[in-house]
């Protein structure tokens, strides 16, 4: 299928428009919305039936090729998102296609997390075991590959980290330049050095993530510049490829569940089109719910729904530890609050108490992730506390980001220095006793052999009590 059957539709106003006619900030002249990339076999949000009368793609068919394909040795073969570009033909010529073999990552099983909430299936796909750390890989190498094939040599983005870590390794891998636009001393260390490190132009801007992407929004209308955060729907398509992967991961099965951080929320929007792709393409029965999950300190789209259902946004200064899902103002609102309806799931907010604990409870299952990836386990507790999670229903948690993102919250919490009196305050009696057995900071001691082996037989008493 060649790149030409693609269009791009406003999410607001329905309007269509060509791929290669779409104005430099990705907004609809007419509404400003934002656009969805649709094919000829696309359903659309008013219908259940193809846009056009085209025959759809072979459901056993593809699967049987993207099978096959894991066998190759070609690039594009070994990407875990371009080895499903049957779904995604955005690109003409797969010369352009700009990949580090991205995608492919691991689907756990949480035994522990499991048996605390009393459910018999609790899995966590692992987007960051990607090449740089992050979910945004996926979406970064579909991005780039648009951006390369229509001969753009500067790119640029707004970001709180993971972003910007993608883009400057993409970029630097496709032979094209970078701008990096970040809030001052809001972000991780982690993710601004891999953006350093990838040759990117870091510009540190003194205001928030919503600040940066207004100064980035007037510098793509005056120069030749591709624009790479979310609003670009063909990061989407990228990102739509883990819902493949994971069903694919699951012999095809489809959980009841699954949860999605929640920062400028495009991410489950874009998981939202890929399972329902597949499920109008006929390769699964049915659509899981999708639930987002918000920091309480960066919730707008929770206090939207709670405020007025979702007619208006309500932003917010953003201020939470967990740095990826910092956002106030998510561009991408409209999309998630569709996701959200047309699968049924519920959008939460979790306490900067609350992410620590789930955080160091996937550790302890030597699964490692990044604050914002931790707060899907928080939200999960709420939500099966809440009854609208049961004991039989399978559940898969997104980690977007790996451990080594943020390292300095990590070790913060195992010192027991993250939280301010204030917030240790906050924490209920039975929690503090699970903080206290899940923190394991280094133990001091003088170099004497008789002095460590006191410190073990203590240790093996304690845990022996």
């Amino acid at each position: 299928m060649k790149v030409a059957t693609h269009q791009l539709r406003c999410t607001e106003c329905g309007a269509r428009i060509a791929g290669s006619a779409v104005n430099s900030i990705f907004r609809c002249p007419i509404c400003n919305g934002l656009y969805d990339v649709i094919y000829p076999w696309s359903t659309l949000p008013e219908s259940d039936t193809p846009a056009s009368d085209s025959k759809l793609p072979n459901a056993s068919a593809l699967r049987w090729l993207w099978q096959e394909r894991r066998t190759s040795t070609l690039s594009v073969d070994q990407s875990g998102v371009w080895r499903f570009r049957d779904l995604l033909p955005i690109v003409d010529d797969l010369d352009n296609v700009v990949t580090l073999r991205e995608g492919n990552t691991p689907l756990y099983d949480l035994p522990r997390a499991s048996k605390a909430l009393g459910l018999h299936w609790v899995l966590a796909k692992h987007q960051g075991m990607n090449p740089t750390g992050s979910f945004k890989d996926t979406g970064m190498t579909s991005a780039l590959s648009v951006a390369r094939e229509r001969g753009f040599e500067w790119v640029a983005c707004a970001s709180t980290g993971n972003t910007s870590a993608a883009m400057a390794a993409y970029a630097a891998r496709a032979g094209l330049r970078s701008i990096v636009f970040i809030p001052e001393g809001k972000i991780a260390w982690g993710k601004l050095s891999q953006s350093m490190d990838y040759g990117a132009l870091t510009i540190q801007l003194k205001t928030d993530f919503d600040g940066c992407v207004n100064v980035l929004t007037d510098l793509v209308n005056r120069f030749p510049i591709m624009l790479l955060n979310s609003v670009n729907p063909y990061r989407l398509e990228g990102q739509k490829t883990p819902a493949f992967e994971l069903v694919e991961q699951l012999e095809w099965q489809v959980p009841e569940h699954i949860i999605v951080p929640g920062g400028n929320l495009a991410n489950g929007s874009a998981l939202a089109k890929g399972f329902t792709e597949m499920h109008h393409l006929g390769l699964i029965p049915r659509i899981p719910k999708i639930s987002i999950i918000q920091a309480e300190g960066a919730n707008p789209l929770y206090l939207t729904l709670q405020e007025n259902g979702g007619e208006q946004l309500v932003p917010v200064k953003a201020n939470t530890r967990a740095t990826a899902i910092r956002i106030g103002n998510p561009a991408s609102w409209r999309k998630a609050l569709r996701a959200l309806r047309t699968t049924g799931g519920w959008c939460e907010q979790v306490s900067e108490q609350e992410i620590a604990l789930a955080k160091a409870e996937i550790g302890s299952e030597g699964i490692g992730c990044e604050p914002a990836s931790a707060v899907t386990l928080a939200g999960l507790k709420k939500l099966v506390a809440q009854g609208k999670i049961g004991p039989e229903e399978r559940v898969v948690l997104i980690l977007t980001g790996h451990t080594l993102k943020d390292s300095t919250f990590t070790i913060d919490y195992h010192r027991n220095e993250l939280f301010t009196d204030e917030e240790q305050a906050q924490i209920s009696p039975t929690d503090q006793l699970v903080h206290a057995a899940l923190r394991k900071p280094p133990v001091v001691l003088e170099p004497d052999t008789d002095t460590v082996f006191r410190e073990l037989e203590s240790q093996m008493r304690l845990a022996l009590a």
